[in-house]
């Protein structure tokens, strides 16, 4: 057993243990693969070309400090309850001091693995909002936006302590979604079906009804800034590790 950055004999096996433990598709993979894989920031457990278990992560920052989003945290459900999945984590934290970074970052798939991830050192960090609204009568006018345009302006709109994403977490997700900004709006948005998904909506939330209205979609739902629920977890690497107020845009 090993625990190391992926070979490309190993490209197969990680897409493989993907789609097992998250159902998504070759389309969905090949736009990662694409955009923002890098065996630089990827870590795996091996035997061989078998990938028994992997991570992945972004490069964020908060406060002007450098942290890691983990994403895509992943073991092989014939391997689970082994260890693998704990040795994998406090190795890529090892890597990560090592490369600079002042904490790592991840966003729970399920209320469950919060007390996971705590037994690991990590702490509830940020809340999130989640809204829903029915489309009013009254659009609320967008320009649509670039995925660099989208980057810029978000730091504007970012709360004090608010994480910086950009670079190939918005390259991924500009592959799903659309980006708009309207007065005192800013939103990444997927519509499927009259429905629109709002991964993140900065600015004024009230706004969600007309804005469903602009993007002619019935009803749709909103992650904001807010106390609603726990939402990022995170693990200091670092004395001085910046505490964020704000985590937004989770790939899920």
């Amino acid at each position: 057993m090993n625990i190391e950055a992926p070979q490309k004999k190993h490209e197969a096996a990680l897409r493989d243990l993907w789609k097992e433990a998250f159902g998504d598709s070759d389309a969905f993979l090949d736009a990662f693969w694409a955009t923002a894989f890098s065996p630089s920031r990827c870590r795996c457990v091996t035997e061989g070309e078998r990938v028994l278990s992997a991570l992945y992560w972004f490069d964020a920052s908060c406060r002007g400090e450098r942290l890691a989003y983990l994403y895509a945290i992943a073991t092989a459900e014939s391997q689970r309850g082994k260890g693998f999945c704990r040795r994998l984590m406090e190795d890529t934290h090892r890597l990560l001091k090592e490369k600079g970074y002042r904490g790592a970052l991840l966003v729970p798939s399920e209320p469950s693995l919060f007390g996971f991830y705590g037994r690991l050192g990590y702490q509830t960090a940020t809340y999130i909002e989640e809204i829903s609204a029915q489309a009013s009568e009254r659009a609320h006018p967008l320009r649509s936006l670039t995925g660099s345009e989208y980057a810029h302006l978000r730091r504007r709109y970012l709360p004090e302590g608010g994480v910086v994403q950009e670079g190939e977490a918005l390259a991924l997700l500009e592959k799903s979604a659309s980006f708009y900004e309207g007065e005192g709006v800013l939103l990444a948005v997927e519509c499927e079906k009259g429905r629109a998904r709002l991964a993140e909506l900065l600015g004024d939330a009230a706004l969600l009804p007309d804005i469903l209205c602009a993007l002619r979609c019935k009803e749709g739902s909103a992650r904001t800034v807010g106390k609603g629920r726990p939402f990022s977890m995170l693990l200091p690497l670092a004395p001085e590790a910046p505490c964020p107020s704000y985590f937004g845009l989770a790939l899920d």
